[in-house]
């Protein structure tokens, strides 16, 4: 959940009352919010940098609100007090207005083609005659990081790019170059750049470093010009410094660039419905036109309201009350959902304003109203239904099976569900394309790379690290191994593995054989080949030639056993000979 951090005595200005910290708390709780810490700067730089570096930091109280993932209205002050005001029926919910200027004098953001490759949307708006203070201008820079890391996936889906629009003149045009060609002054630098020299200059930054992925390897950088040829901007990374806003700007021109036109039009209607507020109309919005490369022509913000129905029984029925079609109507507008009761009273019309992009669908709708009618509030029934909680079947078959194990002798380890390409290809012998594994995108480290097809790399490298420990070392591990599956909605399946290890200076294969035995005497499984299971000699790439043995059991193959190969066990990093157990226990359930 993001977490929006205010100061204390702002808040209770803009609230028009002062309030306790645990009336606040109260107050967060009935609208769905937690406050999360009350803390100041002073505290948080003293807690990170220790108490030298917080000398002179200011002491205001700030309280840190923790605010739903989808409740991007509420991720600034202007918004959080707007939601508040209306939930506690002080204020009527706003307005928001789109003006649309006369033929001519608005401004026109123009795409070209060569974006398509790279950043292919764009969505632009203005903000007329807004007043600025310290205060809102904070409030502002804020509230576009807090969209940057929340939907707009860190930039990734949607950038945002706000401009003094007194110091460019239009039509604007976003485009795509070679960085060679992309030359201008970045915000806060004191000279130009070329956008590779850009990319270098950021590559250490602690903030910009993050985003500069996003186009490096691209043939061609998206970049942003006014009609004199003025960059305002190289999304995703950086504005132009020409174009940088102030507590003194008046007219500020807001773009968004990204592959998601859906979240880019949400991120420009959540911007400018919070600020238009201090516009010399509050609550107005100046139109931008953006030109598409095939010539097509659409007016930004949409600003959209739409409306839609909802039956008052439904509401009652999934929170479990029993209010008036007329009460819920009521709630719900204290949700910022403006409704009232249509019909006979069999319906509730409820209009979704431009700033509730969470709301998708009825249970949305339906989730307000118990929000607004209290949780805490809502009668406590036994359920109608008898129902008796049970183990899944495969897990009690598990739990059973790790205490006997561990009885026989060997000792459990829990070991990573993710593990590297050569855990489980090179260092068994193995072509990573024959084990099937499931690949991550975008591994953090080389450990991390694959899930597991087999549990015996993780025992080997928990034995790895324990050599010293006394010998025989005897692990075993039941858990869960993952295997791509074209057959299966998500394209992978998990198995119920059981896999067990024994270290010693002889290999032991009469051991691990003797475990198998056990394990399948528990199972009541026979050892005859009709409807019990057998092992018949065969060839591993991670087991010693002549060494190795498949297990049969219900009519078909569940694992292997041996005598691991040297190879292996030098690659694991071990010295001594190991013998090997690993069977599918999901054919016993």
């Amino acid at each position: 959940m993001p977490t929006v951090s205010v100061k204390r005595d702002l808040l209770f200005q803009a609230l028009g009352r002062t309030y306790t910290d645990e009336e606040f708390n109260e107050l967060c709780f009935e609208f769905g919010l937690e406050l999360d810490e009350i803390t100041s700067e002073k505290d948080i730089i003293s807690k990170e940098k220790g108490e030298e570096k917080a000398k002179g930091a200011s002491d205001t109280v700030l309280y840190k609100i923790d605010v739903p993932a989808n409740r991007y209205d509420l991720l600034c002050l202007e918004g959080l007090v707007r939601g508040l005001q209306v939930f506690k029926e002080r204020i009527n919910l706003p307005r928001y207005e789109k003006i649309i200027p006369a033929q001519g004098e608005g401004q026109r953001l123009i795409i070209t083609e060569e974006t398509v490759q790279v950043r292919p949307h764009a969505v632009a708006a203005v903000l007329r005659n807004i007043t600025f203070t310290k205060e809102r201008y904070d409030s502002f820079i804020d509230l576009q990081e807090k969209l940057h890391q929340n939907i707009c996936r860190r930039r990734a889906l949607v950038a945002i790019g706000t401009h003094d629009l007194d110091t460019i003149s239009g039509p604007f045009t976003f485009t795509a170059k070679a960085p060679s060609e992309i030359k201008f002054k970045p915000l806060n630098q004191s000279q130009e750049y070329t956008a590779s020299q850009i990319m270098d200059l950021y590559r250490t930054d602690s903030h910009l470093r993050h985003y500069l992925h996003l186009i490096e390897n691209k043939p061609l950088y998206p970049v942003i010009y006014d009609s004199n040829g003025v960059v305002l901007s190289m999304p995703p990374i950086i504005n132009g410094d020409h174009t940088k806003i102030s507590v003194n700007t008046r007219n500020v021109f807001i773009e968004c660039t990204g592959t998601d036109i859906t979240k880019a039009k949400i991120v420009l209607d959540i911007i400018v419905s919070m600020f238009s507020e201090y516009c010399e109309k509050p609550f107005s919005v100046e139109a931008a036109e953006v030109v598409y490369p095939n010539g097509k022509t659409h007016i930004y913000p949409e600003l959209a309201y739409r409306k839609e129905k909802v039956k008052p029984e439904l509401i009652n029925k999934k929170v479990g009350i029993s209010e008036t079609p007329s009460s819920l109507a009521k709630l719900l507008t204290r949700m910022c959902l403006k409704s009232h009761v249509i019909g006979n009273g069999n319906n509730i019309e409820i209009e979704i304003p431009p700033t509730r992009a969470d709301i998708i669908h009825a249970c949305d709708i339906v989730e307000d109203a118990a929000i607004a009618y209290g949780y805490n509030n809502i009668q406590m029934t036994i359920p109608k239904t008898y129902t008796i909680a049970n183990q899944l079947p495969l897990n009690k078959l598990t739990e059973l099976l790790r205490l006997d194990l561990a009885a026989a002798g060997f000792t459990e380890a829990l070991t990573f569900a993710l593990c590297s390409q050569e855990d489980i290809a090179d260092k068994l012998g193995m072509d990573i394309s024959a084990t099937k594994a499931v690949r991550i995108a975008n591994p953090k480290t080389a450990e991390f790379q694959v899930a597991r097809t087999t549990l015996l790399p993780g025992l080997l490298k928990t034995i790895a690290a324990n050599r010293k420990m006394p010998l025989p070392l005897k692990l075993f591990e039941v858990s869960d191994i993952v295997v791509k599956d074209p057959d299966t909605d998500v394209g992978a399946r998990n198995y119920r593995h059981f896999c067990a290890v024994y270290y010693n200076k002889s290999p032991g294969f009469e051991i691990i054989h003797g475990l198998l035995d056990r394990v399948m005497q528990l199972l009541e499984v026979p050892p005859n080949e009709e409807n019990g299971y057998t092992i018949k000699a065969t060839e591993g790439s991670a087991f010693f030639p002549g060494r190795c043995a498949e297990i049969f059991a219900k009519g078909q193959s569940v694992g292997k056993l041996g005598v691991l190969h040297p190879d292996v066990i030098t690659k694991f990093e071990l010295t001594m000979p190991c013998s090997a157990l690993e069977i599918n226990i999901e054919p016993f359930v």
